[in-house]
């Protein structure tokens, strides 16, 4: 199942250049891992509902695993402190949905779960 390295960052006006040194060399730390930018520091076009008060990054990977274990390597360990002396943020991994997802499914589920009756 696919999953997702997801950062809600919040860089300073003015980069550094330990970013873009960041920038440079983290392509290095996924591609043994087969993780791929889906979103690369985006900022909101649209925020529809809520605050979004930061920039987007999500990061595809083939299995929760190599999500981890990307994450965990010595290379991309190294890295990370070149992105947090300059930006704050939160990161999380997480896993995608599998094929077939159907969300009414899940709906009944919690429903059951809270001891209500399935939807009519």
């Amino acid at each position: 199942m696919t999953a997702y390295a997801i950062g809600n960052l919040h860089p300073k006006p003015v980069l550094d250049e330990e970013v873009f040194a960041y920038m440079e060399r983290i392509q290095a730390t996924l591609d043994p891992f087969d993780g791929r930018f889906l979103v690369h520091g985006a900022p909101a076009r649209e925020v529809r509902e809520g605050t979004w008060p930061g920039a987007l990054v999500i990061i595809g990977f083939p299995t929760y695993e190599a999500a981890r274990a990307w994450y965990d390597s010595e290379p991309y360990q190294a890295l990370i402190p070149l992105r947090t002396r300059h930006m704050d943020g939160d990161v999380l991994l997480i896993e995608g949905t599998p094929d077939g997802y159907e969300p009414a499914r899940t709906a009944a589920s919690l429903r059951a779960a809270q001891g209500g009756s399935p939807a009519a």
